[in-house]
């Protein structure tokens, strides 16, 4: 079970009234495979620099909320594109519940 980020992010992007988009969505999209089939014939490295380059892209745009997999956040180069260039908040899934954990 995921822990409810995308859930969390159309409901703020509706509130907001702001396009709703997820990062690993896109690299589903734009490669014709699913995230795991990725790993699988790239490894976690070749899944993290497509990832890189997509958050890059997608953070330079106005007016969205961006959710990203949870591992986004293991990149340096992902934590300056997302700070530097939008407000951040980061929900932990604890229990069955998400909660925020962050903000900057």
């Amino acid at each position: 079970m995921g822990a409810g980020k995308s859930t969390i992010g159309r409901q703020l992007a509706q509130q907001l009234n702001m396009d709703f988009i997820d990062s690993d969505a896109v690299i589903e999209e734009r490669t014709g495979a699913d995230i795991s089939w990725i790993f699988d014939l790239e490894g976690e490295d070749g899944f993290r620099k497509r990832e890189e380059r997509i958050i890059n892209e997608l953070t330079q745009m106005q007016g969205i909320v961006l959710s990203t997999g949870g591992g986004a956040v293991l990149s340096k180069e992902n934590r300056n594109y997302l700070s530097a260039r939008g407000y951040c908040d980061l929900f932990r899934n604890n229990g069955g519940k998400t909660i925020p954990t962050h903000s900057t």
